[in-house]
């Protein structure tokens, strides 16, 4: 009843109208009260004693205001009930403990209330995909000190802001992330140094180049990376020359075990001159080298012979052997399932492989324009990152056909080396034009701390995103990256030689006799044989 029916009623009430059937009282306020029913008719005694009156029901026990509801007797004959129902809420529920607390608000998340729900996510999503692209400024830093190419490049294990770069003319370096500059050097190497890489304990870097050398050193101790100004380091823990040049090398995960690539695969002990073990699988130089994060004794190596080698260090022969079409310059392992690794192929593509089963590709990641030349996976498992010949930096989902994002400079080369940082945050990749540089990993994150509400924010507005992706204009916006002419230009001239690539063997099939030249899927197209 409004406040004009109270007031009409109250009128009535006033003029001694005698044809009162009912009164129900109730409080105001957020507090629930009773209501209570009356009905019946009025006899002379009730109608002089209450003026008209009947059943009222003080609320004087509750504390409350009371409010008058009047029902007329020619209204009585269908009102025969009346319920009042009032919304209860206890205070602690939106009451501050604080002054600086937010005031909590209560909505309700039924869709048939909200039935613009679905448009209003679908702008919030169109909104969040333009403002990534607003706020998309990948480029960090510029690290420079070198005097020659950058030919590779491994992490510090003992801090999160160690790396370590090696260039062709030999000189080592170790750098702070944070601010960008050189911590330390390591001065020894007469050639190009072609292969870096620390203990997992962090005490121990090894060194290899083109000089016939492998070179340890000790690895500063994490005081250092503080201190202002470079320093050169002491002299090499110990020096072991060989027979042959070195191409890479990578330490075991667990234990003092190293491998070196070159002529052979020799496996070598920090505490020993000597290889303890050597494996040899035909005559053609071997190019990376790279030990299992799950299977310790376990490694895959790559060759000039363009294949792809699977060694057990329990074994006294390498396992299996899997020849492809053209070269693979460098793989990484997944550290979340070490039965899975991605090389790097000449032929602009990567390539995934289960090693239990390497007669096929599990997923062929394209988007490159010239040779892959590096890779590395993110601690996560859920995505890597290559360096290429064609002078950009690329990013795919593990189980991605094509880029999620691209990295480009004008003053930036061809790209060597690239690594993720320890939390997978960044993206540090070295170039022929002897800088290292400094990507973040998500083009439009935000740097610094944030608050609460800030990450759930971000981490709402992504999920609206990626629940409309798929929608022709999201999908648009999402998917569009500026790209240097150049490029642009390769791409679609190699997208031109794939599709007649495509129509040629086509007319060949359709011409030639049934059976002749089967279908061969994508994935298999660029394998030859597999050997064990």
């Amino acid at each position: 009843m409004s406040r004009f029916d109270i007031r009409g009623a109250l009128t009535r009430l006033l003029q001694g109208n005698p044809s009162w059937a009912a009164v129900t009282t109730f409080g105001e306020g957020r507090n629930a009260v009773s209501s209570k029913s009356y009905s019946g008719s009025l006899d002379n005694s009730s109608q002089e004693s209450s003026h008209g009156l009947v059943g009222a029901e003080s609320q004087q026990d509750h504390g409350l205001p009371n409010v008058l509801f009047f029902v007329t007797r020619a209204e009585q004959s269908w009102v025969r009930k009346m319920k009042v129902k009032v919304i209860s809420r206890s205070t602690d529920e939106f009451t501050r403990e604080r002054s600086q607390d937010l005031q909590r608000v209560f909505r309700n998340y039924d869709p048939n209330i909200r039935t613009q729900e679905a448009a209003t996510e679908y702008v919030r999503a169109l909104n969040a995909a333009k403002l990534d692209k607003i706020f998309a400024k990948p480029f960090i830093g510029a690290m420079d000190g070198h005097i020659d190419a950058i030919s590779c490049m491994t992490r510090n294990p003992n801090q999160l802001k160690g790396i370590f770069s090696g260039s062709m003319d030999g000189d080592i370096r170790l750098w702070d992330i944070a601010s960008r500059r050189t911590v330390s050097r390591f001065p020894g190497h007469q050639g190009a140094v072609r292969g870096l890489t620390a203990s997992t304990d962090g005490c121990i870097l090894v060194s290899c180049g083109s000089d016939c050398t492998v070179r340890l050193w000790n690895i500063p101790v994490a005081n250092a990376m503080d201190t202002d100004g470079s320093s050169d380091s002491s002299e090499p823990l110990a020096v072991y020359v060989w027979k042959n040049a070195f191409w890479a090398v990578d330490h075991q995960y667990d234990g003092d075990i190293f491998a070196t690539a070159g002529a052979q695969v020799d496996i070598w002990d920090r505490n020993r001159s000597q290889p303890v073990n050597s494996f040899e699988w035909g005559k053609d130089t071997v190019i990376s080298v790279r030990f299992n994060p799950g299977e310790p004794n376990i490694l895959g190596t790559s060759a000039s012979d363009r294949s792809i080698t699977l060694y057990d260090l329990r074994m006294s022969s390498p396992g299996r052997k899997l020849i492809m079409k053209t070269k693979t310059n460098a793989i990484s392992w997944n550290p979340q399932e070490p039965m899975n690794f991605t090389a790097a192929n000449e032929d602009c593509n990567c390539y995934s492989f289960d090693m239990r089963l390497m007669k096929e590709a599990k997923c062929v990641h394209q988007d490159h324009v010239s040779a892959v030349m590096d890779i590395d996976y993110s601690p996560t498992g859920r995505e890597f990152v290559t360096g290429s010949y064609d002078r950009t930096v690329r990013i795919f989902n593990f189980d991605g056909g094509h880029s999620r994002e691209i990295y480009h400079t004008k003053r930036m080369q061809r790209v060597f080396c690239v690594k993720f940082s320890h939390d997978g945050t960044y993206i540090i990749s070295g170039s022929d034009d002897t800088n290292l540089r400094l990507w973040k990993a998500t083009a439009s994150q935000q740097l610094g701390v944030l608050l609460p509400r800030e990450r759930q924010k971000q981490e709402y507005l992504e999920s609206v995103k990626k629940r409309h992706s798929h929608l022709p204009e999201v999908k648009r916006i999402v998917r569009h990256r500026h790209l240097p002419k150049p490029i642009y230009k390769a791409a679609s001239l190699r997208r031109t030689m794939v599709e007649a690539e495509r129509r040629k063997n086509e007319r060949r099939r359709a011409h030639s006799a049934p059976g002749t030249m089967p279908t061969q899927p994508f994935r298999k197209r660029r394998i030859l044989t597999e050997v064990e």
